[in-house]
């Protein structure tokens, strides 16, 4: 599969929908220092689906998403952002029984010591249920994206295997973005289960080397050899599997056997958050153009570049001609790691 051999169908009118976990990001103004010193924080759209479509979006593709929010102010913030940024929010349901918005403060320590402390108890975006997924949407959509801290509790984990239902059904080719965090999960044994389930129906899969291993509990792999890990996914659903492996970059396989890698780019990084979900979108939308795995793969980690010299995940999700103008800038040495 040099070429991609990904089928899209053209004749749908949305390119790309999402479904998952909507939150608040709060990303620390004070950088270089703990989160014990940081005073101010500035508020922006969160989660990884939402980061992916809002990089897809802004990539100048139609998207639409699916998920909860809280009936509050900061529920409200998430469905205008969304509205604003062209992002068919028809599938996004207001919970009704006092339910909170997720929040991730960040810390940026340094441009390499990045973390970022959770708080999801009752969060609105874990109880969307399966009867609020709107069939109509996702089969409209060329692409739908799973991710999967949606998996963690019902009844969003219904939600999720309601719309892979849908999305199989109405030919729509299925990205999952592996996305493990461990809170919210009861259990390593739980979190291997339900991952593997969803995992066996989906078309595209990406994530780290680490989520892997957590998949691979049940299995065996000892040696986290990428091709017996890629293997197994081509004899379910599977046709390209993306393994990252962090500061070596990443390496695409395909069911045809082969494995495929492509140039990273230097970047001024401010922090380390974000780059996977930019990643993702830039790599899903090359796809989407009938690019060749190489080149998508390219252009997913300069958009991930792009996001990571920046203080925001989502509103810094780069329109393509920043994205190749990255490219070629990189290319002719004018931009260089510090």
């Amino acid at each position: 599969m040099t070429n991609n051999a990904i089928a899209f169908n053209a004749a749908k009118p949305l390119d790309f929908v999402a479904i998952g976990r909507l939150c608040i990001d709060l990303n620390a103004n004070e950088i270089n220092r703990p989160m014990e010193e940081t005073i101010t924080f500035t508020k922006y759209v969160g989660g990884s689906p939402a980061n992916i479509c809002i990089g897809m979006s802004r990539l100048g593709l139609k998207t639409g998403f699916i998920g909860k929010v809280a009936n509050d102010q900061m529920g409200r913030f998430i469905t205008g952002y969304l509205d604003r940024e062209g992002i068919d929010a028809s599938g996004v349901s207001i919970d009704r029984t006092g339910a909170v918005t997720g929040l991730a403060f960040t810390e940026i320590k340094s441009p390499t010591d990045c973390s970022i402390l959770m708080y999801r108890d009752n969060v609105a975006d874990l109880l969307l249920e399966a009867g609020e997924v709107p069939e109509a949407l996702v089969a409209d959509a060329r692409m739908l994206l799973i991710s999967g801290t949606a998996l963690a509790k019902s009844p969003s984990r219904e939600a999720v295997f309601q719309a892979l239902e849908y999305a199989k059904k109405h030919g729509a080719v299925i990205a999952f973005d592996l996305d493990y965090r461990p809170y919210t999960w009861v259990s390593d044994e739980e979190t291997a289960v339900y991952y593997n389930l969803a995992a066996e129906k989906c078309d595209i899969i990406i994530g780290t080397r680490e989520e892997f291993d957590m998949m691979e509990r049940l299995g065996n792999n000892p040696e986290r050899d990428d091709h017996i890990t890629a293997a197994k996914w081509f004899d379910r659903s599977a046709d390209i599997v993306i393994i990252k492996h962090g500061k070596d970059g990443s390496i695409a396989y395909t069911k045809d056997g082969g494995s495929h890698r492509a140039r990273s780019f230097p970047a001024k990084v401010v922090k380390t958050f974000g780059a996977g979900d930019s990643y993702a979108a830039g790599f899903l939308y090359g796809l989407m153009q009938g690019w060749t795995i190489s080149a998508s793969m390219e252009f997913g980690s300069a958009a991930a570049c792009i996001v990571i010299s920046s203080h925001s995940c989502s509103d810094a999700m780069p329109k393509a001609p920043q994205v190749h103008e990255y490219i070629e800038r990189c290319l002719k040495g004018e931009i260089t790691s510090g």
